[in-house]
């Protein structure tokens, strides 16, 4: 057993508070100064430690971060997944132990590279832990890039520019160069490596500062109308559409009320206003454009398109308002074997109340949609009795409305920013993501969610409009803005604008090209920085 000398206890205490210090980056607190702080705690924690302490400090950091950013997993397990309360905290303390591998991972590589050279060790941290959060990306099965680091100053809008060009992980890279310049500043206290911290400081503070001066804005000529249906997450019992009529009809009304007025753009429920349904969006006096494009959450509800009352409703929608409609439904196919199999899907219905375009949801969540490993996780049955075990789409469809090609991401889809990518190759020039955010009760886990799917807008610069069922049903620009939304927990209609863009990102156009270059620059390093002579007792 290595002893613990006060040095040794220094590094774990700052490695315990760097992953504290990181939970306060994101939702709900949103303070994005600690993400900074926090990575140059966590470099200075793991440089020239014996490999077996920066282990441990790096499973300390991932323990007290994602024990808090994903206390919310306890509670759809409990609610949704039916677990008692320890089995929940279980499979959370479980999943909080898997992710901590990852910065595990990152401070032993530190502490290795270190070894022959602790300025090459500064130079790899940024490599490694975009390296590493790739890693988290391509999980088996499971794969989880749920708040990387550079989502925790992602509210900045300069900063959030760079996601053009190097998609989320360039934000990372720059949280985890910062750190790790500034931990190298402290270890060596040399006028060179101040020089580099200082020269980083003042290209990155001016744009932190003032950079979202110069973020261009947009005032787009189209209208489409979220509707946020804010139905209960409950069983759904074989006679659920009669108990619901009354909310069916409320739904069906707010989507084509007004519909087919001209004139001027209404104007939508500023960000954090509340909205009812009678009095703004869709029910509003105002005089408002044609809405070009009804949308409908990811299904909240048994929505069927089989079922001849959904089918007949949705179809009224779409003639009524004059317009395309989008909506989640489950849409149930045969398989192989001939039964049928769900899946988690979208819809276009044209005015004529045709149907148009389809998408099935291809990257499902596990433990919520499908259970991977099923011979081994008999106790995840459970999770999936409420919304059935869905089978994986094939194809990244992209739809043609009249003025330009949409593609539909599906909930958990907006996490993954290459998929989201792929679909802007296919031709997309809007982004439509449709979401149930009710299955995450009031906790963090929506802030945190709509926060990943504003950077898809950027990484690409497309309008994202974003209709949940429960909130938060947004629309937001090509920058990064959102320009309009609705409050969480609200039943109502928001006529939001919005536009179709042609133009290629570089992200867009090379996908994960910082990530996978990072990849093979850690490679490189933990080669050069492999052990040289004796090995020697560390600090």
């Amino acid at each position: 057993m290595i002893p613990l000398t006060p040095l040794r206890r220094v590094r774990l205490l700052f490695a315990l508070a760097s992953g504290l210090l990181l939970a306060f980056g994101f939702a709900p607190h949103h303070v994005p100064l600690v993400a900074w702080l926090a990575m140059a705690m966590l470099v200075f924690a793991a440089l020239d430690a014996r490999l077996p302490i920066a282990l441990a400090c790096g499973l300390l950091h991932g323990t007290a971060f994602y024990g808090l950013t994903l206390q919310w997993v306890q509670g759809v397990m409990q609610l949704h997944g039916g677990l008692s309360a320890p089995a929940a905290i279980g499979v959370h303390a479980l999943m909080v132990l898997i992710l901590s591998l990852f910065p595990a991972a990152f401070c032993v590589a530190v502490a290795w590279i270190s070894r022959r050279n602790i300025a090459w060790a500064c130079v790899a941290a940024p490599f490694l832990w975009v390296a590493s959060e790739l890693g988290r990306y391509h999980m088996p099965a499971i794969g989880f890039p749920w708040n990387l680091l550079g989502y925790a100053v992602s509210d900045n809008l300069g900063l959030l520019q760079l996601a053009a060009l190097t998609g989320i992980y360039g934000l990372s890279f720059l949280v985890a160069a910062y750190g790790a310049l500034s931990a190298w500043t402290l270890v060596e206290r040399s006028k060179r490596a101040f020089a580099w911290w200082l020269a980083l400081t003042s290209a990155v503070l001016p744009v932190t500062l003032v950079g979202a001066r110069f973020v261009p804005s947009e005032m787009p000529q189209l209208v489409a109308r979220l509707v946020q249906t804010n139905l209960p997450q409950k069983g759904y019992e074989a006679n659920w559409h009669q108990q619901f009529a009354a909310e069916l009809d409320e739904l069906e009304r707010l989507s084509i009320a007004g519909a087919r007025a001209e004139a001027p753009p209404a104007n939508a429920a500023p960000e954090g206003e509340a909205s009812n349904a009678a009095e703004q969006g869709a029910a509003s006096s105002a005089p408002t454009k044609q809405v070009a494009l009804i949308v409908w959450p990811e299904v909240p509800a048994p929505f069927y398109l089989q079922d001849k009352r959904f089918a007949e409703r949705a179809q009224r929608i779409a003639t009524q308002a004059q317009t395309h409609f989008l909506v989640g439904h489950v849409d149930w196919k045969p398989g192989a074997e001939g039964r049928l199999h769900p899946y988690n899907s979208a819809a276009l219905l044209g005015p004529g109340g045709e149907r148009l375009y389809a998408y099935d949801k291809i990257h499902l969540v596990a433990f919520g949609e499908y259970v991977p490993w099923r011979n081994l996780l008999r106790f995840a049955e459970k999770m999936v009795q409420e919304v059935g075990d869905f089978r994986a789409g094939t194809e990244r469809s992209v739809g043609q409305l009249p003025n330009g090609k949409f593609a539909t991401v599906i909930c958990f889809e907006a996490v993954f920013p290459n998929e989201v990518r792929q679909f802007v190759s296919g031709g997309a020039e809007l982004l439509v993501n449709i979401s149930n955010d009710g299955w995450f009760g009031r906790s963090a886990a929506p802030d945190q969610h709509l926060a990943m799917a504003q950077v898809r807008a950027v990484e690409n610069r497309r309008w994202l409009l974003r209709a949940t069922n429960n909130g938060y049903s947004v629309a937001v620009d090509p920058y990064g803005r959102i320009v309009t939304a609705m409050p969480a927990d609200a039943r109502g209609a928001l006529d939001v604008p919005f536009a179709f863009r042609s133009d290629r990102t570089l992200y867009s156009r090379f996908g994960d090209w910082l990530a996978w270059l990072s990849v093979v620059v850690s490679g490189v390093l933990l080669a050069l920085g492999r052990k040289a002579g004796s090995e020697e007792a560390r600090k």
